[in-house]
Protein backbone atom coordinates (compact mmCIF):
# COMPACT_ATOMS: atom_id res chain seq x y z
CA UNK A 1 0.00 0.00 0.00
CA UNK A 2 2.79 2.36 0.85
CA UNK A 3 4.39 1.65 -2.50
CA UNK A 4 1.14 2.31 -4.32
CA UNK A 5 0.52 5.53 -2.32
CA UNK A 6 4.02 6.75 -3.12
CA UNK A 7 3.51 6.14 -6.83
CA UNK A 8 0.21 8.06 -6.85
CA UNK A 9 1.75 11.14 -5.23
CA UNK A 10 4.94 11.12 -7.34
CA UNK A 11 5.37 13.99 -9.84
CA UNK A 12 6.84 12.86 -13.12
CA UNK A 13 9.77 14.94 -14.42
CA UNK A 14 8.24 15.20 -17.90
CA UNK A 15 5.09 16.82 -16.48
CA UNK A 16 7.21 19.59 -14.94
CA UNK A 17 8.80 20.32 -18.32
CA UNK A 18 5.40 20.37 -20.04
CA UNK A 19 4.05 22.77 -17.43
CA UNK A 20 7.07 25.07 -17.80
CA UNK A 21 6.71 25.00 -21.59
CA UNK A 22 3.03 25.97 -21.38
CA UNK A 23 3.82 28.85 -19.03
CA UNK A 24 6.56 30.06 -21.37
CA UNK A 25 4.29 29.94 -24.41
CA UNK A 26 1.62 31.87 -22.50
CA UNK A 27 4.10 34.61 -21.61
CA UNK A 28 5.38 34.83 -25.18
CA UNK A 29 1.85 35.03 -26.55
CA UNK A 30 1.04 37.79 -24.09
CA UNK A 31 4.08 39.77 -25.19
CA UNK A 32 3.24 39.26 -28.85
CA UNK A 33 -0.25 40.65 -28.28
CA UNK A 34 1.03 43.76 -26.51
CA UNK A 35 0.14 46.66 -28.79
CA UNK A 36 2.91 48.97 -29.94
CA UNK A 37 2.93 52.47 -28.53
CA UNK A 38 0.93 54.79 -30.81
CA UNK A 39 2.77 57.36 -32.89
CA UNK A 40 2.19 61.06 -32.34
CA UNK A 41 1.41 63.31 -35.28
CA UNK A 42 3.41 66.54 -35.38
CA UNK A 43 2.51 67.75 -38.86
CA UNK A 44 -0.02 66.61 -41.45
CA UNK A 45 -1.15 68.29 -44.62
CA UNK A 46 -2.62 66.08 -47.32
CA UNK A 47 -0.29 63.10 -47.63
CA UNK A 48 2.65 65.00 -46.14
CA UNK A 49 3.31 64.04 -42.55
CA UNK A 50 5.83 64.09 -39.72
CA UNK A 51 5.30 61.99 -36.61
CA UNK A 52 7.10 60.70 -33.54
CA UNK A 53 7.14 56.90 -33.22
CA UNK A 54 8.91 54.12 -31.35
CA UNK A 55 12.45 53.47 -32.57
CA UNK A 56 12.98 49.71 -33.09
CA UNK A 57 16.73 50.23 -33.50
CA UNK A 58 17.55 52.13 -30.31
CA UNK A 59 16.43 53.11 -26.82
CA UNK A 60 19.43 55.36 -26.28
CA UNK A 61 18.68 58.31 -28.54
CA UNK A 62 19.65 61.63 -27.01
CA UNK A 63 16.15 63.03 -27.19
CA UNK A 64 14.66 65.52 -26.77
CA UNK A 65 17.12 67.22 -29.12
CA UNK A 66 17.47 70.97 -29.51
CA UNK A 67 17.94 71.65 -33.20
CA UNK A 68 16.36 74.68 -34.84
CA UNK A 69 14.52 74.55 -38.14
CA UNK A 70 17.33 76.58 -39.72
CA UNK A 71 19.94 74.07 -38.53
CA UNK A 72 17.94 71.10 -39.77
CA UNK A 73 17.36 72.84 -43.11
CA UNK A 74 21.08 73.45 -43.43
CA UNK A 75 21.82 69.76 -42.83
CA UNK A 76 19.13 68.58 -45.25
CA UNK A 77 20.66 70.74 -47.97
CA UNK A 78 23.87 68.74 -47.63
CA UNK A 79 22.25 65.38 -48.43
CA UNK A 80 23.00 64.11 -51.94
CA UNK A 81 21.56 61.11 -53.81
CA UNK A 82 22.22 59.51 -57.17
CA UNK A 83 20.96 56.54 -59.15
CA UNK A 84 22.64 53.27 -58.26
CA UNK A 85 24.16 51.76 -61.41
CA UNK A 86 25.85 48.41 -61.88
CA UNK A 87 29.21 47.97 -63.58
CA UNK A 88 27.74 47.41 -67.04
CA UNK A 89 25.54 50.49 -66.82
CA UNK A 90 28.43 52.64 -65.60
CA UNK A 91 30.70 51.37 -68.38
CA UNK A 92 28.63 53.01 -71.14
CA UNK A 93 26.67 55.70 -69.24
CA UNK A 94 29.11 56.65 -66.51
CA UNK A 95 28.30 57.44 -62.91
CA UNK A 96 24.95 59.12 -62.31
CA UNK A 97 24.93 62.78 -61.32
CA UNK A 98 24.42 63.63 -57.67
CA UNK A 99 21.36 65.70 -56.84
CA UNK A 100 19.93 67.15 -53.66
CA UNK A 101 17.70 64.74 -51.78
CA UNK A 102 15.55 67.59 -50.46
CA UNK A 103 14.43 70.50 -52.61
CA UNK A 104 13.97 73.99 -51.14
CA UNK A 105 10.18 73.71 -51.04
CA UNK A 106 10.45 70.32 -49.31
CA UNK A 107 12.84 71.71 -46.70
CA UNK A 108 10.44 74.58 -46.05
CA UNK A 109 7.79 71.99 -45.14
CA UNK A 110 10.02 69.53 -43.32
CA UNK A 111 12.51 71.56 -41.29
CA UNK A 112 10.13 73.25 -38.80
CA UNK A 113 8.18 70.01 -38.28
CA UNK A 114 11.33 67.92 -37.76
CA UNK A 115 12.69 70.44 -35.25
CA UNK A 116 9.43 70.32 -33.32
CA UNK A 117 9.33 66.52 -33.42
CA UNK A 118 12.92 66.11 -32.17
CA UNK A 119 12.12 68.49 -29.31
CA UNK A 120 9.23 66.24 -28.24
CA UNK A 121 10.75 62.79 -28.85
CA UNK A 122 11.94 60.56 -26.01
CA UNK A 123 15.13 58.43 -26.03
CA UNK A 124 13.14 55.41 -27.25
CA UNK A 125 11.52 57.29 -30.15
CA UNK A 126 12.49 58.50 -33.61
CA UNK A 127 10.96 60.91 -36.11
CA UNK A 128 9.25 59.62 -39.26
CA UNK A 129 8.63 61.86 -42.27
CA UNK A 130 6.80 61.37 -45.56
CA UNK A 131 6.50 63.84 -48.42
CA UNK A 132 4.10 63.38 -51.31
CA UNK A 133 2.97 65.56 -54.20
CA UNK A 134 1.54 65.17 -57.68
CA UNK A 135 3.79 65.70 -60.69
CA UNK A 136 2.80 67.48 -63.89
CA UNK A 137 2.12 64.05 -65.43
CA UNK A 138 -0.32 63.07 -62.67
CA UNK A 139 2.08 60.72 -60.89
CA UNK A 140 2.69 60.70 -57.15
CA UNK A 141 6.24 61.54 -56.05
CA UNK A 142 7.28 60.48 -52.56
CA UNK A 143 10.22 60.91 -50.21
CA UNK A 144 10.25 58.96 -46.94
CA UNK A 145 12.61 58.34 -44.05
CA UNK A 146 13.49 58.71 -40.37
CA UNK A 147 15.53 61.02 -38.19
CA UNK A 148 17.10 60.61 -34.74
CA UNK A 149 19.99 61.97 -32.70
CA UNK A 150 22.50 59.79 -30.88
CA UNK A 151 25.22 62.15 -29.77
CA UNK A 152 27.50 63.07 -31.39
CA UNK A 153 25.73 61.80 -34.52
CA UNK A 154 22.59 62.68 -36.41
CA UNK A 155 21.06 59.54 -37.96
CA UNK A 156 19.19 60.32 -41.17
CA UNK A 157 17.53 57.43 -43.03
CA UNK A 158 15.97 57.45 -46.49
CA UNK A 159 13.78 54.70 -47.94
CA UNK A 160 12.35 56.73 -50.84
CA UNK A 161 13.78 59.74 -52.64
CA UNK A 162 11.47 61.34 -55.24
CA UNK A 163 10.04 57.93 -56.12
CA UNK A 164 7.48 58.08 -58.93
CA UNK A 165 4.24 56.13 -58.58
CA UNK A 166 1.59 55.73 -61.24
CA UNK A 167 -1.80 57.27 -60.58
CA UNK A 168 -3.86 55.00 -58.37
CA UNK A 169 -7.32 53.64 -59.20
CA UNK A 170 -10.49 55.39 -58.17
CA UNK A 171 -10.82 54.59 -54.46
CA UNK A 172 -14.02 56.50 -53.84
CA UNK A 173 -16.11 53.32 -53.84
CA UNK A 174 -13.75 50.77 -52.32
CA UNK A 175 -10.58 50.41 -50.29
CA UNK A 176 -7.32 49.79 -52.11
CA UNK A 177 -5.72 46.49 -51.13
CA UNK A 178 -2.61 46.57 -53.30
CA UNK A 179 0.37 48.73 -52.35
CA UNK A 180 1.36 51.63 -54.60
CA UNK A 181 4.61 50.23 -55.99
CA UNK A 182 6.92 52.42 -58.11
CA UNK A 183 6.99 51.50 -61.78
CA UNK A 184 10.80 51.57 -61.94
CA UNK A 185 13.47 50.60 -59.45
CA UNK A 186 14.25 53.39 -57.03
CA UNK A 187 17.67 52.04 -56.01
CA UNK A 188 19.93 54.91 -55.04
CA UNK A 189 23.11 55.83 -53.21
CA UNK A 190 23.35 58.64 -50.69
CA UNK A 191 26.00 60.82 -49.07
CA UNK A 192 26.42 64.03 -47.14
CA UNK A 193 28.48 66.99 -48.26
CA UNK A 194 30.96 68.11 -47.02
CA UNK A 195 31.90 64.44 -46.69
CA UNK A 196 34.46 65.17 -43.96
CA UNK A 197 31.52 65.34 -41.54
CA UNK A 198 30.05 62.00 -42.67
CA UNK A 199 30.89 59.35 -40.08
CA UNK A 200 29.21 56.36 -41.77
CA UNK A 201 26.82 55.27 -44.51
CA UNK A 202 24.94 52.02 -44.01
CA UNK A 203 22.32 50.13 -46.00
CA UNK A 204 19.56 48.11 -44.39
CA UNK A 205 17.93 47.00 -47.63
CA UNK A 206 18.09 43.48 -49.00
CA UNK A 207 19.61 42.58 -52.35
CA UNK A 208 17.04 42.81 -55.18
CA UNK A 209 14.39 43.89 -52.65
CA UNK A 210 12.33 47.08 -53.07
CA UNK A 211 12.47 48.06 -49.39
CA UNK A 212 15.73 49.97 -49.56
CA UNK A 213 16.90 51.98 -46.56
CA UNK A 214 20.05 54.07 -46.59
CA UNK A 215 21.26 55.69 -43.38
CA UNK A 216 23.68 58.58 -42.96
CA UNK A 217 25.47 59.15 -39.67
CA UNK A 218 26.53 62.78 -39.61
CA UNK A 219 28.74 64.62 -37.10
CA UNK A 220 26.15 67.32 -37.22
CA UNK A 221 27.54 69.76 -34.64
CA UNK A 222 30.88 69.90 -36.44
CA UNK A 223 29.07 70.31 -39.76
CA UNK A 224 26.89 73.16 -38.47
CA UNK A 225 29.90 74.97 -37.05
CA UNK A 226 31.46 75.20 -40.52
CA UNK A 227 28.42 75.43 -42.85
CA UNK A 228 26.50 78.66 -43.46
CA UNK A 229 23.17 78.44 -41.64
CA UNK A 230 20.22 78.89 -43.99
CA UNK A 231 17.81 81.50 -42.59
CA UNK A 232 14.06 81.82 -42.74
CA UNK A 233 12.85 78.40 -41.56
CA UNK A 234 11.98 78.96 -37.89
CA UNK A 235 8.24 78.93 -38.49
CA UNK A 236 7.19 75.95 -36.36
CA UNK A 237 4.30 77.89 -34.81
CA UNK A 238 2.78 78.31 -38.28
CA UNK A 239 2.56 74.57 -38.98
CA UNK A 240 -0.90 73.21 -39.74
CA UNK A 241 -2.32 71.20 -36.88
CA UNK A 242 -2.40 67.40 -37.39
CA UNK A 243 -5.74 65.97 -38.33
CA UNK A 244 -7.48 64.01 -35.54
Amino acid sequence: MNGIRHTANETHPWSIHVFALLVGLTVVAGCANTPAAPSKAIYQSGLNQVRVEQDPDSTANTHPAGLTACEIGTLLRGVRVWERRNFIHRSFAGQADKIRAFRDEEITVLAPALAKALAQASPSERVYYHLSHATEHGEEETTTGWLSVREPLLHLSLSEVHDRHSPGPDISKYDRQMPNVPEASAAFDVTFEPEEFLAKVSSAGRLFAPDQREELQIRYREALSSMPIQPGLDRGKDLPRPKP
